[in-house]
């Protein structure tokens, strides 16, 4: 088994591709040692030291550090990677990830709007943050503005603020004149 690494925006994010389907649909996050109980893998990758989150896309793993560096942290993380998959243990036990975005929020009114806005994410906006190891889910909408959820390899890179001010506010500004700003939530 193969494994490819790639650098992502965030410096304190690598992105591991085992060639293979890893989540298939949607995507989980794991940012405590507590929430990776319901991931075997999540739970081998939290026991190398520094790791301070895991993040699962369809095909790719995504792992953040809070210290240390990569060319020592490397070699343990691809190994887990390479022994879970050989295993053939599930990506995820038979429970909902801890990490489940909470409930979205907007009026009834704005239903189209929200709509539009979760189709351009969906078709423009997440598939190329994914390529980066990351994901940015609709959180909500109210006066104008739009609230999303950055995860994986977007949550806490420098460059985020940049993403959603200049990139998914000026998509999102452009297709949909209500829209009058993008923030984190």
């Amino acid at each position: 088994m193969f494994i490819q690494t790639e650098a992502t925006p965030n410096p304190a994010t690598l992105k591991f591709l085992p060639g293979r389907q890893v989540l298939g649909e949607g995507t989980a996050e794991f940012r405590t040692r507590d929430e990776a109980g319901v991931s075997p893998l999540a739970e081998r990758l939290f026991s190398i030291p520094n790791v301070s989150g895991v993040f699962f896309g369809d095909d790719f793993v995504t792992v953040s550090k809070s210290g240390g560096e990569w060319p020592h942290m490397k070699p343990a993380i691809l190994g887990a990677i390479m022994e879970h998959f050989v295993s053939g243990a599930p990506l995820l036990r038979d429970v909902a990830p801890a990490t489940t975005p909470t409930a979205e929020f907007f009026e009834s009114a704005d239903s189209e709007t929200v709509q539009t806005i979760k189709e351009l994410l969906d078709t423009r906006i997440r598939p190329a943050v994914a390529q980066d190891g990351g994901d940015i889910t609709f959180q909500g909408y109210k006066d104008g503005v739009v609230y999303l959820h950055m995860r994986g390899s977007c949550a806490g890179c420098p460059s985020s603020t940049a993403t959603l001010r200049h990139g998914i506010q000026n998509l999102l500004r452009h297709f949909i004149p209500e829209v009058r700003e993008v923030q984190s939530a």
